[in-house]
């Protein structure tokens, strides 16, 4: 086989598996979210066999821990940040009416703004009919959502689906691996398995050790916000956690917000102090201690190419491919880093 007809294979093969996915990707989600569990898991398997478990033992050790971790967050950690959304939703009027009294006037008389750009009058009569009505449209959501048997099938098949395929693919994933790098052509295995060790790394770092950041900082905010006496701090710090996988951008969203409640709740700017003091300390955990342990310095993951990758995965296919991006991006930026290697070592560089 030539290298020219070698390239169009390949190029074929790739348009080929890209268009299957793009057709597949509603199915393909919970198989996606079954092999991230895996892969998340499958260390921990491997520590577990080599303190003599059983494969088996093991995936099913791992396996029950998840199960679990996943059930307490929906026991408790998901009715708190309900509650503090419908706090939140019925305080919104008030805060509204001390905008009007308060801010208002200082925005006229300081700085000459037109009261009139903000209609807070109507916004509110809005508000307040959305809050009267939230508990029917909630209802009524449901019920819609009870009647449709397709969407509730396919719900629950997704829902069963995902931990039947993690656990079989938590027990086979060795095999699995090992197979895939049997297929592979003898000339390149070499090559595509260093590449591949290498994605490794960056790919567990990222989702390993950047999950575990998340988790982290969410709870400090979280903490340091309840601390201080702030509301909604749950809300808030594990917002600002969940967006933290962009460097700063959590830190961004979650000051912003925690000190436009602290204004609202304690009327005054001297509350920002405590609030600053809170994601000032958790910067400097997550810099001096969280990231270099958890994360290291391998990623190479660019801010900018994180945000480009989730809302391009997503704007493709869907939700399928807001789970695919990172890892793509991740796998992406390993060949490009031995692409520009080459190059620097090629004869078109050098010439």
């Amino acid at each position: 086989m030539t290298n020219e007809v070698r390239l169009w294979f390949w190029l074929a093969f790739g348009v080929a598996v890209g268009g299957l996915l793009y057709l597949l990707a509603p199915v393909l989600t919970p198989f996606l979210v079954s092999a991230l569990l895996a892969y998340l898991g499958d260390p921990v398997v491997d520590r577990l066999e080599a303190r003599k478990f059983s494969r088996t033992l093991a995936v099913v050790t791992v396996f029950l821990v998840i199960i679990v971790s996943l059930l307490l967050l929906l026991l408790f950690l998901i009715p708190l940040l309900e509650g503090q959304v419908r706090n939140l939703m019925q305080r919104l009027p008030t805060y509204l009416d001390w905008f009007q009294v308060s801010i208002l006037p200082w925005l006229r008389d300081d700085l000459g703004m037109d009261p009139a750009l903000f209609d807070l009058g109507r916004l509110r009569a809005e508000l307040l009919q959305y809050i009267d009505k939230f508990g029917g449209l909630a209802a009524g959501a449901l019920f819609s959502f009870t009647k449709s048997s397709a969407v509730v099938l396919s719900w629950l098949v997704n829902l069963l689906l995902i931990p039947v395929v993690t656990f079989y693919l938590l027990r086979d994933w060795d095999i699995l691996v090992a197979h895939v790098r049997d297929l592979l052509p003898r000339r390149i295995e070499p090559a595509v398995a260093n590449l591949a060790e290498e994605s490794n790394e960056v790919l567990g770092a990222f989702l390993r050790g950047q999950f575990m950041v998340m988790v982290a900082l969410g709870s400090i905010y979280s903490v340091g916000l309840a601390i201080i006496g702030l509301d909604f701090a749950l809300l808030i710090g594990m917002l600002a956690g969940l967006l933290s996988f962009v460097p700063y951008l959590g830190f961004i969203v979650g000051i912003t917000l925690a000190g436009s409640v602290a204004i609202l709740q304690f009327q005054d700017v001297i509350h920002l102090l405590p609030v600053t003091l809170v994601f000032g300390i958790g910067q400097a955990i997550e810099g001096m201690l969280l990231t270099p342990k958890l994360v290291g310095d391998r990623i190479g993951l660019h801010p900018v190419a994180v945000i480009f990758a989730v809302l391009a995965g997503g704007q493709l296919f869907g939700f399928f491919g807001v789970l695919l991006a990172l890892p793509m991006a991740a796998i992406i930026m390993v060949l490009l880093r031995h692409t520009h290697d080459q190059y620097l070592q090629s004869m078109l560089y050098h010439d």
